[in-house]
């Protein structure tokens, strides 16, 4: 397919009424912070021009992560995270980045630092510690990242919960210590989207990366729009995890070996004409799912949406 048919969906109803009240809380929350630390899952389609728009200008730090199930071959990108006030880039795979050997935790209290050191702290010049703020869409990780820098540096179990959906933060929790010297407090705020989309592929994107709940989107027309993407960039690997021949370019019959080589089956009750007969049958919805989880697991490749 030279391109993807999205019907005309409404993308309105992917924004829960949380996240406007989380960006809210965020505005009153920035007024103590030094510095904003990003966190993103994918590159572009992963920011939310409101966060800027609402935080201001602020020392800015990017962290990517899940790089190690990145495509090495698409360039992420570029440091100059944040529209001003000094900025920075980090890759963050589960262990160390492809550019750097250093663990992505060790470089984030160095880079904050310096860059709150060289910007000016507004009416906080007289205070030694430092306050951040993490930002972000959705599931990109924010409290692993926080949980991570205090196993780290003081050596603490995590301080905020941590799930594989999106939604796990609901509001702005007050501050939590991440290291002694210096002295520096991170605030882990609720993943926010924009209230409105640029287009519906950007929402289907962040919905393949788990920052927006798959039943508000619907699993069918995410497994089907993951098909096209893995298509148009050449990337094949589901032909052998499924046993199919060759790659396809209509989702039903990659669900259907979905189905067969995962046994994804349900028991349906058949009328008849003799009366009701149970039969085994695909189970085409629980195949979709199978198919979202292998890409989320990066058991399909490693590949970059944007």
């Amino acid at each position: 397919r030279e391109r993807f048919e999205f019907g005309g969906r409404d993308v309105a109803s992917w924004f829960p009424r949380h996240m406007a009240k989380g960006l809210r809380q965020m505005r009153l929350a920035l007024r103590r912070a030094d510095c904003l630390v990003e966190r993103r899952h994918i590159p572009l389609s992963g920011r939310n021009p409101a966060l800027q728009e609402a935080l201001g200008i602020r020392p800015h730090v990017l962290v990517l992560n899940k790089m190690d199930l990145a495509d090495p071959r698409r360039q992420p990108v570029s440091a100059g995270a944040g529209p001003g006030g000094g900025s920075g880039a980090l890759d963050a795979p589960a262990g160390c980045s492809p550019s750097s050997p250093v663990p992505v935790p060790l470089q984030v209290v160095p880079m904050v630092a310096r860059l709150v050191a060289d910007g000016p702290r507004y009416h906080r010049a007289e205070s030694s510690e430092h306050n951040i703020l993490v930002i972000g869409v959705p599931n990109a990780g924010k409290s692993s990242l926080i949980n991570s820098l205090r196993r780290l540096h003081l050596k603490k179990g995590k301080a905020t919960a941590v799930g594989g959906e999106p939604g796990i933060t609901k509001a702005v929790l007050s501050r939590i210590q991440v290291c002694e010297k210096p002295l520096m407090y991170l605030v882990d705020t609720p993943g926010v989207l924009p209230p409105r989309l640029g287009d519906v592929e950007t929402g289907m994107k962040l919905a393949l990366c788990g920052a927006i709940r798959d039943h508000l989107v619907g699993e069918d027309v995410m497994a089907d729009y993951l098909l096209y993407a893995l298509n148009k960039q050449q990337q094949f690997r589901y032909v052998q995890r499924y046993g199919l021949g060759q790659p396809c370019d209509h989702i039903e019959p990659l669900l259907k070996h979905v189905a067969l080589s995962q046994g994804r089956t349900q028991k349906v009750k058949v009328l008849t004409g003799t009366g009701n007969v149970n039969m085994m049958m695909l189970n085409y919805p629980a195949a979709a799912y199978e198919f979202l989880r292998d890409f989320r697991a990066g058991r399909l490749g490693r590949v970059t949406l944007d």
